[in-house]
């Protein structure tokens, strides 16, 4: 191991020592090869010296040197939509979950929740969630109209996640993806010509789409093998923690826990996914509006929790930019997780700094 000014480092040398930002962020881990990308990255961070190996030490039988990309040649085509893939396994299971919802969601009125059917396939498309990625993730059948069922879904598959996050007990996980599913079950009471009407709702119209949530505790209570939880969020997921929401302006630690986490959910994939009368808003900044709204609106240790988790992207990791440049993330700042630095055709650009850009999309 030896230690070389970063003028005298060339790609190829292998890292010997974690090397720091001046503020003691990890930058560069110990044992990777340099590529050029990584000495811009350097420079960046004005890092004056590096330990790495020397030249007689690197590739003794170190498989880390091909983990080199030569990146002069074609990546390999990938078909992550084939049904024999992890993804592929995770999409069918999603579909079938999105025909049970509807089926279930547009029945209620006349019938009871398929409650343990409806549990039987949350819980084969959650024995898929290694392959589910908040930020990256969409359905391959969305159609605007579906939105309700797609909304019930994905805020389930993130509440579940998002319980086991914040570190509620493994025991209320299925139970918070329940709340999640069900917590806008109570739209299904609402006249459709409110419910995806496009122009602005009247004042009246606005009260009876308050409504949604006291129609839904009603719903759920009486539907049996679900907890109390579940059918508080249906009534609480729009209360907030300065007591400005409705329908009862609770405040704080009255709002119960599964609906704080479904709350924070629900925002995300209510501004992700296209509506009839909205598109998708780039994920990254609906973090950044989460964050905002977290000071008296949301629950900020889980909103913490979820933007700290959904934004941890390895370096490396392709990103489409704003201004629609391709680049990758080279660093990310626990105090800005949702404005990375990333590289772009050779330059870096901190997003901190750069304002008027951010990440419209995460490339998979």
């Amino acid at each position: 191991m030896v230690s070389i000014p970063l003028a005298d480092v060339r790609p190829g040398l292998k890292i010997a020592d974690h090397v720091y930002t001046p503020l003691g962020g990890l930058l560069l881990q110990k044992g990777k090869v340099l590529l050029p990308r990584d000495l811009d990255i350097l420079r960046a961070f004005l890092v004056a010296h590096i330990e790495v190996d020397e030249p007689s030490e690197i590739g003794r039988g170190d498989s880390t040197n091909s983990s080199v990309v030569d990146k002069s040649k074609p990546a390999a085509v990938s078909t992550p939509e084939l049904e024999s893939s992890p993804i592929g396994d995770l999409h069918k299971e999603y579909d079938r979950m999105l025909l049970l919802t509807k089926n279930a969601f547009q029945s209620v009125l006349a019938a009871e929740l398929p409650i343990y059917e409806l549990r039987n396939q949350l819980d084969a498309l959650i024995k898929q969630l290694k392959s589910y990625n908040i930020m990256t993730f969409m359905p391959r059948n969305h159609k605007e109209y579906d939105y309700l069922y797609h909304n019930a879904i994905l805020s389930a598959l993130t509440s579940y996640q998002l319980a086991g996050w914040h570190g509620l007990p493994q025991k209320d996980w299925m139970q918070v993806a329940f709340a999640g599913l069900l917590h806008d079950i109570g739209n299904t009471r609402i006249d459709p010509q409110i419910l995806f009407k496009a122009e602005p709702l009247t004042e009246a119209e606005r009260d009876e789409m308050r409504m949604h949530t006291t129609y839904g505790y009603q719903q759920l209570r009486k539907t049996s093998a679900i907890n109390e939880g579940v059918r508080l969020t249906a009534l609480q997921h729009h209360e907030k923690m300065d007591g400005s929401g409705y329908p009862f302006h609770l405040a704080g630690e009255k709002i119960h826990i599964y609906a704080r986490i479904v709350a924070v959910a629900d925002i995300f994939h209510a501004m992700t996914l296209n509506r009839a009368y909205r598109r998708a808003v780039s994920p990254y900044l609906v973090l950044e509006q989460i964050k905002s709204e977290s000071f008296g609106k949301l629950d900020p240790s889980v909103v913490q929790t979820f933007v700290d988790k959904a934004t941890q992207f390895h370096n490396g990791t392709r990103i489409r930019l704003s201004n629609n440049q391709i680049g990758e993330i080279v660093f990310s700042d626990r105090n800005h997780p949702t404005r990375p630095m990333v590289s772009v055709q050779d330059k870096i650009i901190n997003l901190v700094q750069e304002t008027n850009l951010y990440i419209e999309e995460v490339l998979t």
